[in-house]
């Protein structure tokens, strides 16, 4: 048996406009705008979609854990996400989640959030922690 694919995560969002600038400028992509109210962002195998739950009349809920993104090139996402203000102000093991910092399990990475809530983390792909 075949292990399943993970192909598209969603993430609720209150205005399809300044989520997609938003996302288009963290990421360096602009993504594409599909039907629904939907933004998708191709990310490695892996669709990062934006949806805009307000014309449902209701209020866009933070994902509930961080969206973990591996990358070439950490210190240009910090910058970028920098210049968006999108760190995060947190403390993961007490350290500032929003630096660029060697974690206890070795990852080096940075913590941001969206403008809705939505939790996001960017780790150098050289050192991404796979439980192996």
């Amino acid at each position: 048996m075949t292990a399943p694919k993970l192909f598209r995560i969603l993430l609720e969002v209150g205005d399809i406009e300044r989520a997609s600038a938003f996302y288009a400028e963290l990421l360096g992509d602009p993504g594409r705008r599909v039907q629904g109210g939907r933004h998708y962002f191709d990310c490695g195998g892996t669709i990062v979609g934006l949806v805009n739950v307000t014309p449902a009349n209701r209020v866009p809920q933070p994902a509930p854990q961080h969206v973990y993104f591996a990358v070439a090139d950490l210190d240009g996402f910090f910058q970028r996400a920098k210049t968006l203000d999108a760190l995060s102000s947190e403390k993961v093991h007490g350290e500032a989640a929003g630096k660029i910092v060697e974690r206890p399990w070795g990852e080096r990475s940075f913590y941001a959030v969206d403008p809705f809530g939505n939790p996001l983390c960017f780790v150098d792909e050289k050192t991404l922690f796979t439980g192996r």
